[in-house]
């Protein structure tokens, strides 16, 4: 099993966004924050010969990571064509030997209905934009009909929110953990290059 920081040097040639829509609050998912989220993953034993499903993949960043810890399957689904498009090319990018499969849909109503044991990764919309409020919880329903452990980011100071929809949907909140995630400049509203904000990453068992 490769290390941490190798799986982050993999990922490394993973694609962002073409032209990324603000209204899906399209953001690269930083290597460095993958590779943490599938190492942990990883190590909690929900990885390897599971089926991995990233809701709201974009260009394929957690679902790819999760191709190099050796799932039986990963799916990744998202509503936009041309971000499923750069999901491909990221596929040959990093020479992925698991079984993926890319599906076009929206991610909060999915057309699917695996049968066996099944992990959900994602990093959902954050509820930033007007007209989007709460739409991760749009995500965590979906993920409470599918999966039986799902790892997901949030904002940090989310943990009562998660926590309770969790127990809400007849889940349990096992595990909590800090991270950073660095954005770059990629809307016009935004008036700096860069900068890092404080994120959570949740580990539910459903």
């Amino acid at each position: 099993m490769s290390t941490r920081s190798q799986l982050t040097q993999q990922l490394g040639v993973v694609a962002g966004f073409d032209d990324p829509r603000v209204d899906l609050e399209q953001y690269r998912t930083p290597p460095e924050l993958a590779s943490y989220l599938v190492h942990v993953a990883d190590l909690q034993g929900d990885i390897e010969d599971r089926t991995v499903i990233d809701l709201g993949c974009g260009t394929g960043m957690l679902g790819l990571a999760a191709t190099l810890r050796g799932p039986r399957r990963v799916v990744g689904v998202d509503i936009d064509d041309a971000a499923l498009g750069t999901a491909q090319e990221n596929r040959r990018r990093i020479a992925a030997t698991s079984s993926v499969s890319w599906v076009q849909a929206d991610a909060t109503q999915i057309p699917l209905d695996p049968s066996d044991g099944v992990t959900v990764v994602m990093n959902p919309p954050f509820g930033a934009q007007n007209g989007n409020e709460h739409a991760d919880r749009a995500f965590l329903e979906t993920t409470a009909e599918i999966a039986e452990v799902s790892y997901s980011i949030h904002n940090a100071g989310s943990a009562d929110f998660v926590e309770s929809f969790a127990t809400d949907h007849g889940g349990e909140m096992t595990h909590a953990y800090s991270a950073e995630f660095d954005l770059p400049k990629t809307f016009e509203h935004q008036s700096e290059q860069s900068r890092t904000i404080d994120v959570e990453l949740f580990r539910i068992e459903w």
